[in-house]
Formats: C-alpha cells, sequence, structure tokens
C-alpha cells in the first residue's frame, strides 16, 4: 500500500555503519538473522530516523544529527526514557526496544524502537489517500484529540512529575528560546529583538503543569493504515516535558498552514492543515478549549511564540549549514525563512490587543 509510510536510501554523510548496528541489534534481540538493510526516513531536520529491517522484521533506530550541536539538544537517553514511561499511559507511544549510551558503537547515544507500519501525512495527503471534506475534518478532530489526552496524562502515576523544573515554565521558555536564538543569529538573518521583547513584556503566568509534547503535528501521528481515522502512534519525544498546555498548543500550531494564509507561510507548510475541511488555527484553539476545558481568553501570546520558536528552530538549523557543519541542502534557505517569521511575529504583535 503505498499510503504506508516509507524509508529511503540514506542521505549522502548520513550512513550508519552497518556491521556496528548489526553487532548491537543482535546482541538486543538474539534470535535475529542475516544482515540488516538500513534506510532512512525523509522527514524531519533534528533528530535522524533509520528503519532497520531484518527481513520481515523491521525496527526503526534514532540518533541524534552528526556534526557540532548543543550540549543540552538532542538528548536521546532521554527521550526515550520518556517514552518508556509514558507508554503504560498513553498507549500511543512506540515500544522502546534498547537503548545505547556506548559511544564505540555509533559514536553518539541512540535508541531502537518498533516500527509503526502506517500513514504519516506530510505536506500532502498521498495520492490514493482520498478523503471528502467531512472525512478531513474527523481525521483533524481526532488529531487534535490525541493532543488533549496527552495533556490530561497524570504525570505523577507515570513517574514523570520530575521530568519538568515546576512553576515559571513559560518565563524559561521565553529567555530559553531568546538566548538560543541570539547565539545562532547569523549576519544575513533578522535580530527579532522586538519580537523577543514583547514576548518578554507580555508572558502570563503558567496555565497548568502537564505532560506536553513541544512538537505535535501531522508528520509526528502515524495513521492506521486500515482505518486512516484511527491514530495509532505519535512520534518524536525529544522535547516532551512537564510545562503548559497552551505552549503546546502554539507550537503546534506555528506549522499550521491554513489555505487562506499568504503565499510565502505557504512556502513553509509542512503538513496538509490546508486541505478542506482542516479546521482554522482558531477553530483549533477554540476546539481545544471545549474538549480540556480550559479558559483562553486571548491566544496571541501563544500564537507569537509558537511562531518565535519556531523561528530559532529553523535558525539554528541553518546556523549548522551556514557554518558548513552540515551538507544537507534542504536547510539552505532556512534563513529566509527565519527572516519572515520574524515579518510575521511583528504583523501578528502589531495587530494584537495585548
Amino acid at each position: 500500500m503505498t499510503q504506508i509510510d516509507q524509508a529511503v536510501d540514506v542521505r549522502e554523510g548520513e550512513e550508519l555503519d552497518v556491521a556496528a548496528v548489526d553487532r548491537f541489534m543482535k546482541k538486543a534481540i538474539p534470535d535475529l538473522e542475516g544482515s540488516p538493510e538500513i534506510k532512512q526516513y525523509p522527514g524531519g531536520a533534528s533528530n535522524l530516523t533509520y528503519q532497520v529491517d531484518y527481513g520481515q522484521r523491521s525496527f526503526v533506530l534514532r540518533r541524534p544529527p552528526f556534526g557540532h550541536i548543543a550540549k543540552s539538544a538532542h538528548d536521546m537517553l532521554r527521550e526515550a526514557r520518556v517514552m518508556r514511561a509514558l507508554k503504560p499511559v498513553y498507549p500511543y507511544v512506540p515500544e522502546i526496544i534498547a537503548i545505547c549510551d556506548d559511544h564505540d558503537v555509533l559514536g553518539c547515544d541512540f535508541y531502537v524502537m518498533e516500527r509503526l507500519k502506517g500513514i504519516i501525512l506530510r505536506q500532502d495527503f498521498p495520492e490514493d489517500l482520498e478523503l471528502s471534506e467531512a472525512d478531513t475534518r474527523k481525521l483533524c478532530l481526532n488529531v487534535i484529540d490525541k493532543l488533549v489526552n496527552l495533556h490530561q496524562v497524570d504525570a505523577k502515576a507515570a513517574g514523570l512529575e520530575g521530568l519538568g523544573k515546576g512553576a515559571g515554565y513559560v518565563e524559561r521558555q521565553i529567555r530559553g528560546w531568546s538566548d538560543r536564538f541570539r547565539k545562532a543569529k547569523t549576519d544575513d538573518v533578522g535580530d527579532f529583538e522586538k519580537v523577543m521583547s514583547w514576548l518578554d513584556e507580555k508572558m502570563p503566568d503558567d496555565i497548568a503543569q502537564v505532560v506536553i509534547h513541544n512538537d505535535f503535528r501531522f508528520d509526528n501521528v502515524v495513521l492506521n493504515p486500515d482505518n486512516p481515522f484511527e491514530v495509532v502512534g505519535v512520534l518524536d519525544w525529544e522535547m516532551a516535558t512537564i510545562g503548559d498546555p497552551l505552549m503546546d498548543l502554539g507550537n503546534s500550531l506555528a506549522y499550521w498552514v491554513q489555505a487562506d494564509d499568504e503565499s510565502a507561510f505557504q512556502m513553509l507548510r509542512r503538513q496538509p492543515t490546508h486541505q478542506p475541511g482542516m479546521l482554522t488555527r482558531e477553530e483549533v484553539v477554540a476546539y481545544y478549549a471545549g474538549k480540556s476545558g480550559l479558559k483562553i481568553d486571548n491566544f496571541d501570546f501563544y500564537e507569537i511564540y509558537g511562531l518565535f520558536r519556531l523561528a530559532v528552530i529553523v535558525q539554528q538549523i541553518y546556523y549548522r549549514f551556514y557554518h558548513g557543519q552540515t551538507r544537507d541542502k534542504r536547510f539552505a534557505a532556512f534563513g529566509h525563512a527565519a527572516n519572515y517569521l520574524e515579518k510575521r511575529c511583528q504583523r501578528l504583535i502589531d495587530a494584537s490587543d495585548l
């Protein structure tokens, strides 16, 4: 079935040591036979994701990007441990099979998890996935429901209450992302100082302290190929923590490019949120508020924060490309993307009642 998400040939410069992977896998899963076939998933611009196949048995290996990375970024061990703790209370988390902190294997920490075979919606619907407007709306609501479900997880019961740093999450995010942007700035990108000053001035208190994903998007959701309305998995738990749920929603909506958005924003679209039947950003906020029971008087701060945070992520990746630390040509235009996001943030600030 062509709808099922497929790995492709490994990108140049991101190859794995096949023999080392084989030794590790057979130690973790002694009944494996033969040699592994390794392919790479094309999506994502942060951690690297590979499919490791032994005949009909298929696994997924996650490792950090090659090249210099920030000391606190791409913590694969933390990601895997969070997933293991969440799995019993949030069944959409893939099962962790093995964790490796021995850098003699691949030169980095990494982990192996089960492969959830299913549909992952990227920029557009697969060609043979035909959904009516009503079907698309049903799918959209089911995906948003999984974010609401996550925010209702009992962190203490999952043993995750120590994952965050307590009250002050909003303030830590604004200060932290501002600091990260300044460290990653390149000469060809705007300084975001007005945006950062506005966020610093307008930040509210935390509305709650819950388990948040911090990168919840359609392309991190796995759908049942036999029933594409059913979510069978949620991927990419690298930035999961205990924090403010509206900040998490703001992060998600930074990627939510709708049908009537300007062409420059459309160029950044990575998921099919423009399709007829998809909720608008305003409708998502209203639906989330109704399902979660949270009172949302004004979402402007969270929307602008989400766009700024996305700009920082884009700029951190572009910094690596700009300084020759990665050769991935996908990142060549990320500086232009950061500049556009600064302008978009500023326009929203100018129009805000806050």
